[in-house]
């Protein structure tokens, strides 16, 4: 179907009037405002550009080249993350769209790859671990014009457009209040903590808000431990067998990342599954059974569709220099009554 003046308008954030100034051109419209509407126009599909730099009705402008790092492993979230990026990827035919996988928590491997997508590509989105290297690349990536945007974990002082995901300091307190709202109030209890990497900042920020809100408002729950998994449900497993091991009169486990599933298997090897709370992230196939069957009380998700969808939004509007007005994913908590469809 051909696009109209109000679809160009639309897009472009201004009047049909304006519009059609600028394609018959007219006066009476500011140049920034004219580069926008053919920017447009040209996406859309109803200009292009010809030789002496008039705008006439023809074929799409040039496909953008975009690119996404991801890590790899057993993270059903970030298989989901993927999977989306690469179905929406392929309902917009302005878009040229690769996704990479970055196998281990090896912020020198991720830099490396930030490095050599110099060149290659126009924008770039990635969940990062926070650390210098990876700084570097993002600012070395920026300084070139490519866009950067981080995904789910931030970064922060480095020159991205915008960080697409949820506040993860906001999540963790969501889940220190869902404890202690189960548990009930002045009950004591021991409660674990487990976590994918620090070296995630979005992780660490979880985790930050889950230990205040439990300072703040249950001061008689004890956070004994605190375990890494890297994401991995066979060392979840392992882990969470020793600790349960460890600490027999365990109440409660947070799991800040991945890795539900290995936790949970430990939990029903040991007949606790329906005695300890546990809480996670993200809604997965993994995890609708684990509520399902009672192993999971509740799951703090931060919806991917959506993240997708900004991701490839902000990314190619930044690259025509076209404002955008984000759309950031809600928090959500999901209960056994409330699984959504994924």
């Amino acid at each position: 179907m051909r696009s109209t003046l109000t679809d160009i308008a639309r897009e472009a954030g201004v009047s049909p009037a304006t519009v059609d100034r600028v394609l018959n051109n007219r006066p009476g419209v500011r140049a920034r405002t004219r580069e926008i509407v053919i920017e447009m126009a040209q996406r859309l599909g109803y200009i292009a550009e010809s030789p002496n730099g008039t705008p006439q009705r023809s074929v799409p402008g040039q496909t953008i080249r975009l690119d996404f790092a991801l890590p790899a492993g057993t993270n059903s979230f970030i298989k989901l993350l993927h999977r989306h990026i690469e179905a929406q990827a392929l309902t917009r035919p302005d878009l040229d769209v690769r996704v990479t996988t970055i196998e281990g928590f090896n912020p020198d491997r991720l830099a490396r790859l930030l490095q050599d997508l110099h060149g290659q590509t126009q924008g770039v989105g990635v969940i990062a671990l926070d650390h210098p290297t990876v700084r570097e690349a993002i600012r070395s990536l920026s300084a070139s014009d490519i866009k950067v945007v981080t995904i789910a974990s931030d970064i922060l002082h480095v020159p991205r457009v915008a960080y697409i995901g949820i506040d993860n300091r906001a999540a963790g307190r969501l889940a220190g209040y869902l404890l202690n709202r189960f548990m009930g109030a002045g009950r004591p209890g021991k409660v674990a903590l487990f976590a994918g990497s620090l070296a995630y900042r979005g992780h660490e920020e979880r985790e930050m808000g889950f230990r205040h809100i439990l300072a703040e408002e249950s001061p008689n729950l004890e956070i004994v431990e605190m375990r890494e998994m890297l994401d991995d449900r066979e060392k979840a497993y392992s882990e969470a067998s020793a600790l349960l091991e460890r600490h027999p009169d365990l109440a409660a486990i947070y799991n800040v990342g991945a890795g539900n599933t290995g936790i949970a298997r430990a939990l029903k090897e040991r007949g606790r599954a329906r005695e300890i709370l546990f809480l996670g992230h993200e809604v997965t196939d993994g995890t609708k059974e684990l509520l399902l069957d009672g192993t999971l009380d509740a799951v703090i998700d931060q919806n991917p569709r959506v993240e997708a969808r900004e991701a490839l939004n902000i990314l190619s509007h930044a690259v025509r220099g076209l404002p955008y007005e984000l759309h950031q994913p809600r928090l959500q908590v999901i209960f056994r009554e409330s699984i959504p469809e994924i």
